[in-house]
């Protein structure tokens, strides 16, 4: 009867270790899941935003005199984010060194599309163009979910982290190598807490 006793606890703290570590990798799976979820999102975005663009550039290409080095510097970024492989975007929330190059090349669009829309207020026949008008409501709406969408990416990746880093989870997490990867975050562009010049 004792050995029995002994033999049955042993078998209850094997199925409750058991349970601990199926229920912890469990946990980590669903949480990474929601991060590669929205992740998608954001890449949904950024590719209506690339889709958006060469629209852009050809009504603005249309209005005579418009320098064509600021819708040049556009198509330029655009090329450098679309060189990024659907392989590399899938993977890109568990190599930090990947998503800091993704999200530059995304600033660098980000950065010429906000010259781009700067020239246009000197061109009064291309700001009363319907078509540039529409054009541009889509640009911004579109920026606008980008934000919206890189936020939600971030406060899912952090209630990844935060597990992640947390005890027990820690443990199990690091049994399985790069499967459990940290995320990385969207980050602010460099400088951007700096004012703007503002020039009269």
């Amino acid at each position: 009867m004792g050995k029995w006793a002994g033999v049955g606890i042993v078998v209850l703290i094997l199925v409750i270790l058991a349970s601990w570590f199926a229920g912890t990798y469990n946990s980590l799976v669903a949480l990474d899941q929601s991060v590669q979820a929205q992740w998608a999102q954001v890449q949904t975005v950024y590719q209506r935003r690339a889709d958006l663009i060469p629209n852009l550039v050809a009504t603005v290409k249309g209005v005579a005199g418009f320098e064509k080095s600021t819708y040049l510097g556009v198509a330029q970024a655009r090329s450098k984010v679309g060189q990024i492989s659907t392989s590399q975007l899938q993977n890109l929330p568990n190599n930090p060194a990947a998503f800091a190059q993704f999200q530059h090349a995304q600033d660098a669009l980000s950065g010429a599309l906000s010259r781009l829309l700067a020239v246009v207020e000197n061109y009064p026949d291309l700001k009363a163009s319907e078509n540039f008008l529409e054009l541009q409501a889509q640009l911004e709406g579109t920026e606008n979910r980008i934000a919206v969408e890189r936020r939600r990416y971030n406060e899912t990746a952090r209630a990844f982290n935060t597990t992640r880093q947390s005890f027990p989870s820690a443990f199990v997490a690091g049994m399985f190598g790069a499967r459990f990867a940290l995320k990385p975050y969207f980050e602010a562009q460099p400088n951007a807490q700096a004012a703007p010049t503002v020039q009269f």
